[in-house]
């Protein structure tokens, strides 16, 4: 069973949609889309620089838009489960067929420009912790009045706060955590930071008509297979002020019976995560258009 992930905000590198506008149809599709949104996401893609595309109102389309489009790539599939890490969610909301690919990008528009908004008020980022047990690591960080806004599997926690809480988590890791590392995102996502965005992705959701997953579709929340596209709007909605439980959802893939992970493109990050929690599991990042051919390969071996 091949489950198909989308990376979150951070997975995005300069020009790393370069090669995808190569292919039939996608610099005409890009363009379609940027009309849509009110963004140049081909400029965005290519060659703004690393400073441009940390931009969260800027990143979240264009994570999105180029996971529709790598995913489209792989042509006429039907995967067992799809599943989309923070951001990444909108993605899979679209190949689940739940939002139209003009509904997501409008909506995760919304979204990065509302987070943005939010993180404006208070100097606040994220920083990945390596190492550690989460029932050590989450009390200490909730001690520095951190929140663990990403519990990710594989030995992994991102915490979020403001800059002196960062500050102060670099001068006192958890026991066993090795390193801290400060993320390239402009605000600390997924905490009561973000409360100010929830309510206008409420506004903004109320006037989409989702429509029911017509594959297994894996919420962040808590890892759980959500049936309705009325739930699955509202927790995206909700999402944005709320950890994600991505060690849940991969938890839940091998539940699931997942013989095989792809992550589309910008890929890397969740299948970096996959290889220490489902080692088992084949995996491939679509990073380039030169990976599809591999993947198709993986795709019908595993039957999707």
């Amino acid at each position: 069973m091949l489950v198909l992930v989308a990376p979150g905000q951070g997975a995005q590198t300069p020009g790393f949609l370069t090669p995808w506008l190569d292919l039939p149809g996608v610099s005409d599709q890009l363009a379609a889309w940027s009309e849509v949104i009110g963004l140049d996401l081909v400029h965005y893609g290519t060659n703004a620089d690393a400073d441009e595309i940390r931009d969260t109102s800027v990143a979240q389309p264009l994570l999105v838009a180029a996971g529709i489009v790598s995913g489209a790539a792989l042509g006429a599939i039907t995967p067992g489960a799809v599943a989309g890490h923070s951001v990444g969610e909108l993605t899979a909301a679209a190949w689940a067929g739940v939002l139209t690919p003009e509904n997501a990008l409008s909506l995760v528009r919304k979204r990065g420009l509302a987070m943005a908004e939010a993180a404006a008020v208070t100097r606040t980022g994220m920083a990945a912790l390596l190492g550690g047990d989460p029932e050590t690591t989450v009390p200490h960080l909730e001690k520095l009045g951190l929140t663990p806004a990403n519990i990710n599997g594989a030995g992994q926690i991102v915490a979020a706060g403001t800059a002196e809480q960062l500050a102060a988590l670099a001068e006192d890791k958890p026991e066993g955590v090795r390193k801290v590392v400060a993320l390239k995102v402009a605000g600390a996502f997924h905490t009561h930071h973000m409360a100010p965005a929830v309510s206008v992705l409420e506004e903004a959701a109320a006037g989409l008509t989702p429509a029911d997953p017509e594959v297994t579709y894996v919420s962040n929340k808590d890892g759980e297979a959500v049936a309705t596209g009325a739930e699955v709007l509202q927790r995206l909605v909700g999402q944005v002020a709320n950890p994600v439980r991505w060690d849940l959802c991969m938890e839940t893939f091998r539940a699931l019976g997942a013989t095989a992970i792809i992550e589309a493109a910008p890929g890397g990050t969740l299948v970096g995560l996959a290889k220490r929690a489902l080692p088992d599991v084949p995996r491939l990042a679509l990073k380039t258009p030169d990976d599809l051919d591999a993947a198709r390969e993986l795709i019908a071996e595993h039957g999707a």
